[in-house]
């Protein structure tokens, strides 16, 4: 038996036909779609490295079985930058320095522009910290990471007021 799952990926819409109900949204954008930037780190959703946003909202994608988001607008790290231009977080990222390894990087990233998208981010260092509390980096770049999410943020709003 197959299940059909229809989804817009980085905004390219695609069908999918899948013969296992358990396959879960990270193993379907890595091994079926090859969008290899969703990293599978602990596969528990302990880590946050497979952070990807399903409607504008960040998710665990190890923890999400694809059948059930038949429908749903994904966004992986492949799908921020417009061509050449990066996304104003992953300016930031660079900009702070916010990286080591580079594993957890696109997670969280992901998971900083869900942050910043929901609104929930605020001023204070000690927040965007617990907002991004469930991506972990075992490089400890945490400095950097809070700095770039607050940078961003306030580049985004720039961006925003000049826009209205």
């Amino acid at each position: 038996m197959n299940w059909t799952v229809r989804l817009a990926v980085n905004g390219e819409p695609r069908t999918l036909a899948l013969d296992d109900p358990r396959v879960t949204l990270l193993d379907l954008l890595r091994e079926r779609l090859h969008l290899t930037g969703t990293k599978k780190g602990c596969d528990r959703g302990q880590c946050g490295a497979c952070t990807v946003l399903v409607d504008g909202r960040r998710i665990n994608s190890c923890l999400t079985l694809a059948v059930s988001l038949d429908g749903a607008a994904i966004t992986t790290i492949e799908g921020l930058a417009q061509g050449d231009r990066l996304h104003p977080v992953q300016d930031a990222f660079i900009a702070h320095d916010a990286l080591q390894c580079g594993f957890c990087t696109p997670g969280q990233i992901m998971s900083a522009v869900g942050l910043i998208n929901e609104g929930q981010a605020g001023d204070e260092p000690e927040r965007v910290r617990e907002g991004m509390s469930g991506n972990l980096c075992r490089c400890s770049a945490y400095v950097g990471i809070v700095e770039a999410v607050r940078d961003a943020q306030a580049a985004l709003k720039d961006d925003k007021e000049r826009a209205a």
